[in-house]
């Protein structure tokens, strides 16, 4: 859709074009501070909650892991007994054998039920030891948790406070920065918007500073330097690709009004 223009563009000068661009720089450059005055706090809450979520679930598994090392655990305690019952079964059947083959047998299976309790007791240590490691993690990671939640919470009231006390002001930047947009062609404002996207800076205009671009300070001839100041018509650094301005471009529309 194109914009509504107060003149048609073909009215509206080449000089005036620039003061525009200017202009919109000026106002969305306002608009980025406020941006930078909220810093990384949207990323660091976004972190914070990232943190928490994986914290919480991380000790959602760990109470299932314990749980199932406390069932296991349990299942060998249960088995030293059955074990420790056969045992006790074979010795009494040792007293009533016929022959040593029988008792040969009942030997064997009295040897093999007591290394199944040796083995059951080694496996007890091991989950004993890997269920008090886990404890020890869920104790820290409910420590951690903790704190990540008073930091989070405490980031949440920084960003709101500073949101609180800068929306009104970027609201009346946005509405302004719409109504100069209004006012460039659309060739022009895309233009625009490409470049400032682009630029490390957000920068889209630039005046000239000491001979050389306020945006990338490569030195620019005096013959452009004086084709910028005479406001004929639109030129961009060779090197950075963004629109030059003269530095007394804003003083001469604060003279013109």
């Amino acid at each position: 859709m194109k914009a509504k223009h107060s003149r048609d563009d073909k009215d509206i000068t080449i000089e005036e074009k620039l003061r525009a661009l200017f202009d919109l720089q000026s106002v969305v450059s306002e608009v980025d501070k406020i941006k930078t005055l909220r810093g990384e706090l949207p990323l660091e809450v976004q972190d914070l909650e990232d943190e928490i979520t994986g914290l919480k679930t991380r000790l959602v598994n760990l109470d299932i892991e314990i749980k199932n090392l406390d069932t296991a655990l349990n299942n060998k305690k249960i088995a030293i007994k059955d074990s420790q019952d056969l045992i006790k079964k074979y010795t009494e059947q040792q007293n009533n054998v016929r022959n040593n083959r029988e008792f040969d047998s009942l030997s064997k299976e009295i040897e093999f039920q007591t290394l199944e309790i040796e083995l059951a007791e080694k496996r007890i240590r091991e989950f004993t030891a890997e269920m008090s490691e886990k404890k020890e993690i869920v104790s820290t990671s409910k420590v951690l948790l903790k704190e990540r939640e008073e930091d989070l919470e405490r980031k949440k009231n920084e960003l709101k406070e500073i949101t609180e006390e800068t929306k009104i002001e970027e609201e009346k930047l946005k509405a302004k920065s719409e109504k100069i947009e209004s006012f460039i062609e659309p060739r022009l404002l895309t233009a625009f918007k490409r470049i400032r996207k682009n630029a490390r800076n957000g920068l889209a205009v630039v005046t000239i500073q000491r001979d050389a671009c306020g945006g990338c300070f490569n030195k620019i001839p005096p013959q452009r330097q004086m084709d910028i100041a005479n406001r004929k018509k639109i030129i961009v650094c060779e090197y950075c690709g963004r629109i030059l301005v003269d530095e007394k471009i804003n003083i001469v529309e604060k003279e013109a009004k």
